[in-house]
């Protein structure tokens, strides 16, 4: 019994001594080392560079843009976004998604996007969990991260975490995104293939003429088809295969596919698998795989200017922003002519 204590106290203690080595190469890193430590396919440093891009500290920026600076996007990977209701089961087909491919010599990276509370900040991170085999596989990365603020249900840095586990050496990317409804349209311009997974009997039948989220996908997956769900499921199908004939046609010029599938069986889970490499090559050979990534990188760019603009000015200018609360709380000011007088203040303003 002793020596079974014994054990454990060592292990405990080996743990602690591997963490703080963690936290003091975290601090030494340089843009320069900790790229290189990503090239090397170092998970710790890859956790580390996330964590970099995911700051909002104007300090850190200069930091963010020489490390990616170091590790450009590939265009050798596929990215696929899975979005839906909360229940579709996105966890559990990502897994059994992703423990297909690395059987079959991918190399896949999760980015999964859990809700933050818009009280505390705070977010569960749970998706970890609930994919662990996939999570403990050496040829995968599964990475949770917290929305925050920010909307569409991807995290504010999501197209840069891409970047980085691209240039770790995965080709695969799964993002999953936070799940809450028709407005999950942000991932769309960060993947190359957009899939929004439905469940049947749960009013999916009737939300089929809906734009939104429902025009921007290139594949409409109704999981949890087994058992006695199955005439419900094909109800589904069936409606949104009608409504997608009343919806423009899509930029890619081809239609989304309905698919039917079971995390739980495996039934589906070859035609999603095919379908998505049929739709990358009929794109690669129709120059549409490369003009969406083009366009892509621009909506990047044009999404990062926005923010870094916004925090820029609220940092420089914080005591004008609260006295401007105040005016608003006071009823001194209107909530807009509060706002335009803020974006209005110049660069080189001073109380």
């Amino acid at each position: 019994m002793a020596s079974t204590n014994q054990g454990k106290q060592d292990a405990k203690k080996r743990a602690r001594d591997a963490a703080r080595m963690s936290i003091r190469g975290a601090q030494s890193w340089t843009p320069q080392t900790l790229a290189e430590a990503v090239r090397e396919g170092k998970r710790e440093a890859l956790a580390q560079a996330i964590t970099w891009v995911e700051s909002s500290l104007p300090d850190q920026q200069p930091h963010i843009e020489a490390l990616l600076a170091e590790l450009p996007a590939s265009d050798q990977s596929l990215r696929i976004g899975f979005t839906g209701i909360p229940g579709a089961g996105k966890s559990t087909l990502i897994e059994r998604f992703g423990l297909r491919a690395v059987s079959e010599g991918w190399k896949v990276a999760v980015l999964a996007v859990d809700p933050s509370s818009q009280r505390t900040g705070g977010s569960l991170l749970g998706d970890k969990t609930r994919m662990t085999e996939l999570s403990k596989h050496p040829e995968a990365f599964v990475r949770p991260s917290a929305a925050s603020s920010t909307l569409g249900g991807v995290s504010r840095a999501t197209s840069e975490a891409i970047q980085l586990c691209e240039a770790a050496g995965f080709n695969l990317i799964l993002v999953e995104t936070v799940g809450v409804g028709q407005s999950e349209v942000a991932v769309r311009s960060m993947v190359d293939v957009f899939a929004l997974m439905l469940i049947g009997g749960a009013g999916d039948d009737v939300q089929g003429i809906k734009r939104g989220v429902v025009e921007m996908a290139d594949l409409l997956l109704v999981h949890k088809a087994e058992a006695d769900r199955m005439p419900a499921c094909r109800d589904t199908a069936n409606a949104y295969r009608q409504a997608l004939h009343v919806l423009p046609t899509p930029p890619s010029g081809q239609t989304a596919d309905v698919l039917m599938l079971s995390s739980l069986t495996g039934e589906g889970h070859e035609d999603l698998w095919t379908r998505i490499l049929n739709l990358r090559e009929e794109w690669t050979a129709s120059g549409w795989w490369k003009t969406q990534r083009d366009q892509q990188r621009l909506d990047a760019m044009h999404r990062h200017a926005r923010q870094l603009l916004i925090e820029a000015h609220m940092h420089h200018k914080a005591e004008a922003w609260e006295d401007l609360e105040r005016q608003v709380v006071e009823g001194r000011s209107s909530p807009y002519s509060a706002a335009r007088a803020w974006v209005k203040l110049p660069t080189d303003w001073k109380r």
